[in-house]
């Protein structure tokens, strides 16, 4: 074969792999030249025949025509490969203008805010934080708390019941309010510091209980899950005069505010007496001048402090209990409780 005759071979098989579309086409087009019946193979066979001297000049030929069509069949491939990555790109292409998809900043749901401010605020006045169980057993919820057992407060309208008992055969129900850690905490801090022989005074109770409390109600501002803080303190000579300079120091800190005023109204608890409802009166603001209620409060009754496993004789304090949600929504000036509940990204964020 004549060189005119290699050279035409080289072009057949570089316009062959610039003709395939893709890179099976392409894998047929080589097989046509460099396959095992291939154009190029069967030249080589063909030497087979001739003489050494021509052996020796037309096989480094044919040997230099098979090295440039595979040049040529590598780059054809490389040129695909590029296509199709272009394509690719193309396809997945990002505007760099425009601003990155960063991941959302979180933060506290406001009421945890204002219950987190709440337990800074009291633990600065030597106040422990105390948490307990969220199912309790009727006697915590209420015998223990001075509620006779045809009280209001544990009928099916007020109270979540649990279709169980515990081991003591008691009923178990959604706890209405934080007041059995009272008992609860009280009844440890006894046993833990009960006097010795020596008649060693038991240090003070100062105890604050904030968590999630049950009860069948529904509307703008109450629901069926809501917050309650409840605060004890008993000690030898604790009087309601304590009770008026805590919760007003607490409240002027809470609003950050030193002109809110309070009030005690009286009123009724089984488990205070004398018991009483306290108001509060910003000093600014749109509220400035309007008497709000917010907490109910007293001097633990004797029955109470009995249950706590402490002498009555002896042993005298106050206690309250307040709901955060209340104070959430007065300090952030929201006026459906509802809101915090709803899981509406567009309210919450407003608090981070």
């Amino acid at each position: 074969m004549a060189m005119s005759d290699l050279d035409t071979l080289l072009n057949d098989a570089q316009a062959a792999f610039d003709a395939a579309p893709n890179a099976a086409e392409l894998e047929n087009a080589k097989a046509r030249f460099l396959g095992k019946a291939g154009r190029v193979t069967e030249l080589l066979k063909g030497l087979a025949q001739a003489s050494v001297e021509e052996k020796k000049t037309r096989g480094a030929q044919i040997n230099q025509l098979k090295g440039r069509i595979e040049a040529a069949l590598n780059a054809r491939r490389d040129a695909l490969a590029q296509a199709e990555l272009d394509v690719q790109l193309k396809a997945q292409a990002l505007d760099v203008t425009l601003p990155g998809r960063q991941r959302g900043k979180g933060g506290l749901h406001p009421v945890s805010r204002a219950i987190e401010r709440i337990e800074a605020i009291f633990g600065s006045m030597g106040f422990d934080v105390a948490e307990g169980p969220e199912i309790e057993t009727d006697w915590m919820s209420f015998t223990a708390l001075n509620n006779p057992e045809n009280h209001p407060a544990r009928s099916m309208q007020d109270t979540f019941y649990v279709d169980m008992k515990d081991a003591q055969g008691r009923w178990l129900n959604l706890r209405p309010h934080t007041s059995p850690m009272q008992v609860r905490y009280a009844r440890a801090h006894a046993q833990r510091h009960a006097s010795d022989a020596a008649g060693t005074t038991m240090p003070e109770i100062r105890v604050i209980a904030p968590g999630r409390t049950y009860r069948v109600d529904s509307d703008a501002t109450h629901s069926p899950m809501f917050h309650q803080c409840e605060g004890l303190w008993i000690g030898e000579h604790i009087s309601f005069k304590d009770l008026k300079v805590v919760f007003t120091d607490f409240l002027r800190r809470f609003f950050e505010d030193d002109d809110i005023q309070t009030r005690f109204r009286p009123s009724y608890f089984p488990f205070t007496e004398p018991s009483a409802e306290i108001d509060m009166m910003f000093g600014h603001g749109p509220l400035k001048g309007r008497w709000l209620e917010l907490a109910g409060s007293g001097q633990v009754h004797p029955n109470v402090v009995r249950n706590y496993g402490l002498d009555p004789e002896r042993h005298i304090g106050f206690a309250f209990g307040m709901g955060p949600d209340r104070l959430a929504m007065l300090r952030y000036g929201v006026n459906d409780l509802r809101l915090f509940f709803e899981g509406d990204l567009r309210f919450l964020s407003q608090f981070r």
